[in-house]
């Protein structure tokens, strides 16, 4: 039953012996510090000076403006969720074990499939919300730093801002996870599809909805000030340029955070059922594969708080950059060394040829450090990542220099040279990814099953540091 489709959540054959019990406790409890840090991180946070008492009534208008935007389209996406809900009741399956035994019936299956709809969308719905909170918050937070001639301290109030929203994504996420593979146990893959869809569905609103809002207040507020009244642009005396803060933190905030948990979910979940089926193939313990996932992500979780906090400039520095790559370098190599560590003592490198679980034969040697690679390959795609946005977004690096060149002929040439430059990034983005889903492929030895659960654990070590990414966006 192993090799049933993910989407009809059937039976997975395995038993969570006391080391599985003892990663998930581990994950778990990685995924509560998360919150804990988050919730710390807030509190220090609202310490923060907010400034003159003008900054004060900017930043309120804008928090009312988001809250009154969010609040209107939680009220729309919560009619939305009734029917699509009813959809994951319905589509439900009951689940049997071997030997025509059920384990969940129709109705149990699709309620508590629906269930864990309904959490991951309360999960992701509740990421943007504090992200978009903290934002409008920390906002002002940080022009006060920024004030008193201090990037050192802006960037650290700034970042600690962002890694509210890092602390909770990760967090959340984590823990949404382990519990319904606590609870669930060998039924638990269609209740994790169930809440990574509800995580991804409401990720979809926020982002997308967001991303249109904030578009059309930044031009409307820019055709209305600057072109028809003359007022020079984010000018707080110009309406719309409330609302295209407020679009600013709905859409790069809110919808932001939601769809990095929504990522971060959906690579864990995949790479969970995956990993079933995978370790079952070559002979493997199933239960390693399951839980093995669960055990990187909370190294990650470890390794992103390390990381928040790693990000402080030095004295004298300017360029912010630098100590925010520092940091997520700082984060990377973290995971790197504990990912090894559980790739080698806990998952193992048996001989092909070994005797493996209930008597099987072990048809691949070296799994530890295939599972292994696969997130590094992953931890490494991500660094690689970063630094071709950096290049082709920063202002010292040739593409832009060239952009702002082209603007002495007109802005025919800009739009033409920001377009090409847009799209030269995209080719050198997409070999990357190819180069890493290729490598993982060829680590899986040609077993299709395998190979796809290196896949997704490579999928998984790209996000192994959202909570830093978060941080960073």
């Amino acid at each position: 039953m192993t090799s049933l489709l993910a989407a009809e959540g059937g039976w997975q054959s395995f038993t969570l012996k006391g080391g599985e019990w003892a990663i998930l406790g581990l994950s778990g409890a990685a995924a509560i510090l998360a919150l804990l840090v988050g919730w710390a991180l807030v509190v220090q946070v609202l310490k923060q000076d907010e400034g003159t008492p003008r900054m004060q009534e900017i930043a309120r208008a804008i928090q009312e403006g988001a809250w009154a935007y969010l609040k209107r389209q939680f009220k729309t996406i919560g009619w939305i969720l009734i029917p699509v809900g009813a959809i994951v009741f319905f589509t439900s399956v009951a689940i049997e074990k071997p030997g025509d035994v059920e384990a969940l019936s129709f109705v149990q299956s699709g309620a508590y499939r629906t269930i864990a709809f309904v959490l991951g969308c309360v999960a992701s719905g509740l990421t943007g919300y504090i992200g978009m909170t903290l934002a409008t918050r920390g906002n002002v937070r940080t022009a006060a730093a920024a004030r008193q001639g201090s990037m050192k301290r802006a960037l650290e109030v700034a970042f600690r801002t962002g890694g509210v929203a890092g602390m909770f994504t990760v967090g959340l996420g984590l823990l949404g996870a382990t519990a319904i593979i606590a609870i669930f146990q060998n039924t638990s893959s269609a209740m994790l599809v169930g809440f990574g869809f509800g995580g991804s569905l409401l990720a979809l609103f926020l982002r997308v909805g967001g991303g249109i809002f904030t578009k059309a207040a930044d031009v409307g507020a820019d055709l209305v000030g600057k072109v028809e009244a003359g007022i020079p642009e984010d000018d707080p005396r110009n309406p719309a340029t409330i609302a295209d803060n407020v679009g600013d933190n709905v859409g790069d905030c809110a919808g932001m955070a939601a769809d990095l948990f929504e990522s971060y979910e959906v690579t864990l979940v995949a790479s969970i059922i995956l990993g079933v089926a995978a370790f079952s193939s070559i002979g493997l313990n199933p239960a390693l594969g399951l839980v093995f996932p669960l055990a990187a992500r909370a190294v990650g979780v470890l390794a992103s708080i390390a990381g928040v906090f790693a990000v402080r400039a030095k004295d004298g520095e300017t360029n912010a950059l630098k100590p925010i790559n520092r940091g997520f370098l700082t984060a990377g190599i973290i995971t790197v060394i504990g990912t090894l560590a559980l790739a080698l003592y806990y998952v193992g490198n048996p001989s092909k040829g070994d005797a493996g679980h209930d008597g099987s034969i072990i048809s691949m040697s070296g799994v530890g450090w295939r599972v292994f690679g696969a997130v590094v390959v992953g931890l490494i795609l991500a660094q690689v990542l970063s630094r071709l946005t950096e290049y082709f977004t920063g202002t010292e690096y040739g593409p832009v220099e060239e952009i702002a060149e082209s603007a002495e002929t007109g802005p025919a040439t800009v739009v033409l040279s920001g377009t090409s430059a847009g799209l030269e990034s995209s080719v050198y983005a997409i070999v990357c990814i190819a180069i890493a889903l290729g490598a993982t492929l060829w680590m899986g030895g040609g077993n299709i099953q395998f190979s796809l659960y290196l896949v997704a654990l490579c999928g998984m070590g790209m996000l192994a540091t959202t909570g830093v990414i978060v941080s960073e966006d």
